[in-house]
């Protein structure tokens, strides 16, 4: 509370509305064509009122959900796809368009001989994924859920930092994330293979840093 009044800093804001904390900066960085809120200083930080977070929010979802691409529902519910083909049903014209649902939960993972990963999804899985973008509910089983979720083998490990600010600095700028795990490889001398599975770690600890603050 700040004058009587309840207002988040930039954590807060990426808590409340589940976006990961570089969107929220991007939002702030360019709030002329996002409409974000200006917000104020206090005590050293940004602040904003959870009334105006809300409203931008509610606004941003309408222009999204305005936007979507129709899906193609034809073909069997149970086949493997790849990027690619999971772009089509999704109506993207690339697999760069994949949202983090799909591609840090992916039902399939094969690593290739030159340390890239290759992700496959069920074909329910992303007609699930879509249905979560309009809040239809879906007959498939809930997008990125398959059990108990275990600690990534990397969780302590130091490397891992430096893996979580490459891909901030990436988000925030918005730029592809493709190429990133050679970037890191030559930062950290480590091998291409190492650093996808190090990428691979610091998208799921965002992700659960975002979801967990407070």
């Amino acid at each position: 509370m700040i004058g009587g009044r309840i207002a988040l800093d930039r954590a807060g804001v990426a808590a409340h509305v589940v976006a990961a904390y570089s969107t929220v900066n991007h939002w702030h960085r360019h709030r002329a064509r996002f409409g974000f809120p200006e917000g104020f200083r206090h005590d050293g930080r940004d602040w904003f009122w959870l009334d105006d977070i809300e409203t931008f929010h509610t606004v941003h979802q309408v222009a999204k959900r305005a936007e979507l691409t129709k899906v193609d529902r034809r073909g069997n519910s149970e086949d493997l796809i790849g990027s690619g083909a999971a772009a089509k049903v999704l109506g993207y014209g690339s697999y760069r368009n994949l949202p983090a649902t799909l591609l840090n939960h992916p039902d399939h993972v094969e690593e290739l001989s030159d340390g890239r990963i290759r992700r496959r999804w069920y074909r329910r899985t992303v007609w699930a994924v879509a249905d979560a973008r309009t809040g239809r509910q879906s007959t498939g089983r809930t997008p990125g859920v398959t059990g108990t979720r275990q600690p990534h083998p990397y969780a302590d490990d130091a490397r891992l930092h430096t893996a979580i600010e490459l891909l901030a600095e990436a988000d925030a700028a918005g730029r592809d994330r493709r190429g990133l795990g050679v970037l890191l490889a030559r930062q950290l001398g480590v091998t291409p293979r190492t650093a996808q599975r190090l990428l691979a770690a610091a998208s799921d600890a965002s992700g659960d840093a975002f979801r967990a603050a407070p």
